[in-house]
């Protein structure tokens, strides 16, 4: 049995709790918890966990083996960096830190403790993602030219960082996931209408090697809530949408094929369409967290390095400070140094 203790019982927290504890092989041992409400909450719904306002019994207890961070973001360095010091591996909720130094830090941290450093990037584990991921791997696809996604809601408002920081770790992961390499610049322009100066809409915009774009819009202030990803590869195309109850990836057989006439063409470039079937695969049904727990679980008791690892939260952070510095500049191209 693998002993977790978790940190935060806030609004994701809850989340992890179930499906941790509902792991055969883990016991919820403790919930570090400050607010007395949700404390309260907190020993109701997991009575076999001790509750405590403050971490170090936590950290102290030999019994736990892995620790589970969900607080905000400004915490996660220094909780991770204090549970890898007490010799705990550690799951963070995305993003994994603030900064990008903050995230080199708590990587090198772990690699010499001997620890594993995880970051919460649960979409990654979707049936959808996963489906999605094995028809580019297969080349189903053809060569992808651009992706183009849609993260929006009413609300919910945060109280400590923008638009960006809020929504776009989502895309960003499955983006990085799927596509496989580091991208060469990031735009972003945002503006803020909640009463201080987070930005609630933003458009982060990313170039990759080999012209391949991505295009992403956050909105706070959406009257629907949409989830939708297009996803154009030089033979089929992809929608994903998370708001579908159950054809949540449709795969498209259709593009265009340019070709240049000849000389004596009224038309230089001929446009051929071309349209062929729409397939929605059968998606597995697990439950996302709950496959990300069994697997962080498995890493833990083998060792083994975990897919959302602490070298993957560090793509996404460089991604959001560029995207930081770009709106700060007024949407000014921030060109990514290798990784």
């Amino acid at each position: 049995m693998i002993g977790v203790g978790l940190v935060g019982y806030g609004y994701w927290g809850p989340n992890l709790a179930r499906n941790f504890a509902a792991q055969p092989d883990c016991v919820l041992a403790a919930i570090c918890e400050k607010n007395p409400v949700r404390a309260e909450l907190a020993r109701r719904h997991f009575p076999a966990a001790r509750v405590s306002a403050e971490v170090q019994p936590l950290l102290a207890d030999p019994s736990i083996q892995a620790m589970l961070i969900a607080v905000p973001v400004s915490a996660h360095f220094e909780l991770a960096r204090q549970a890898l010091e007490a010799g705990k591996d550690v799951l963070v909720e995305k993003p994994l830190t603030a900064s990008v130094a903050e995230a080199r830090e708590l990587i090198k941290l772990a690699e010499r403790r001997g620890r594993l450093l995880a970051v919460d990037h649960t979409f990654l584990f979707t049936g959808a993602v996963q489906k999605i991921k094995q028809l580019v791997a297969s080349d189903a696809l053809g060569k992808i030219i651009y992706i183009d996604s849609v993260r929006i809601n009413l609300g919910l408002f945060q109280h400590d960082v923008n638009v960006i920081y809020d929504l776009a770790p989502h895309d960003l992961a499955i983006v990085s996931h799927l596509v496989g390499v580091e991208p060469l610049s990031v735009q972003a322009v945002g503006k803020s209408h909640g009463g201080d100066s987070l930005e609630s809409i933003a458009y982060v915009h990313l170039e990759f090697p080999d012209d391949l774009i991505a295009h992403f819009h956050f909105n706070w202030l959406a009257p629907v809530k949409i989830r939708r990803t297009v996803i154009g590869g030089t033979r089929q195309m992809i929608v994903y949408d998370d708001m579908e109850p159950s054809e949540k990836v449709k795969v498209y057989d259709k593009g265009v094929v340019i070709t240049q006439g000849d000389i004596d063409s009224i038309y230089k470039v001929i446009v051929d369409y071309r349209t062929g079937d729409m397939v929605a695969p059968k998606l597995s049904p697990h439950e996302a967290l709950a496959a990300e727990a069994r697997h962080f679980l498995d890493c833990v008791r083998t060792r083994s390095q975990p897919l959302a690892d602490g070298r993957a939260g560090l793509r996404v952070v460089r991604l959001l400070e560029a995207a930081q510095a770009s709106l700060r500049g007024q949407g000014r191209r921030v060109m990514l140094e290798s990784a």
